[in-house]
């Protein structure tokens, strides 16, 4: 006689296992990814902020930054010689931060300059072309920060390379990517900066160096 069909015995509250299709198991591979892409780039950008997220543009003429402490900025003014800080967050006067940074610059003999953008609008032609004028002018080297280093510093890095120094305009848009903490994606605010960047860069003749 053959054996008969023994269902399993499962304990109670316990489901009985089914076998994952090769979709269900992409979809958990893929998954699974995803989640080790978000924790190792948060640990990444984490960790440009905590370093002040300081990069060369070009050596001996322009660094960029986020935020930096008091001691770290006196070491770079020793180290690259800086002369000149540009100051993307703008004029926040009252501020701690603003405040020590004005004060800290003239101990050290560097000039501070103000130029307020935002990461979440656009940066129209005129005010674009301002800012050029600034740096070309500027006392060399010159670091310009806000306050992450990503956004409004790559924007001003790229801007600078591609309309001052009439570099390549790969090597130009590369100061705004993820390396320094920029993120590219059409649905997040902060997208503002590539549109400003695309648009400058095809307007260029007419808006900028004129």
């Amino acid at each position: 006689m053959a054996d008969s069909y023994q269902a399993p015995i499962l304990l109670a509250g316990e489901r009985p296992k089914t076998a994952r299709t090769p979709l269900q198991r992409l979809a958990r591979f893929a998954g699974l990814c995803l989640l080790c892409t978000v924790l190792l780039g948060g640990g990444y950008l984490g960790a440009l902020q905590l370093t002040g997220n300081f990069n060369t543009v070009i050596k001996g003429e322009l660094y960029r930054s986020g935020q930096i402490s008091p001691q770290q900025l006196k070491d770079y003014v020793a180290e690259y010689g800086i002369k000149t800080i540009v100051n993307l967050r703008g004029d926040n006067h009252g501020d701690d931060w603003y405040e020590t940074e004005v004060a800290q610059s003239r101990d050290l003999g560097i000039e501070h300059i103000d130029f307020g953008l935002w990461a979440r609008r656009e940066l129209p032609p005129e005010r674009a072309a301002q800012l050029m004028a600034i740096l070309r002018a500027a006392p060399k080297p010159i670091l310009i920060h806000c306050k992450a280093g990503a956004d409004r510093s790559g924007l001003v890095s790229a801007l600078y390379l591609a309309i001052i120094k009439q570099e390549d305009r790969q090597v130009a848009n590369a100061q705004l990517s993820i390396r320094y903490g920029h993120i590219s994606l059409p649905f997040i605010p902060e997208y503002a900066m590539d549109r400003s960047l695309a648009n400058l860069e095809r307007d260029l003749a007419v808006s900028i160096t004129e």
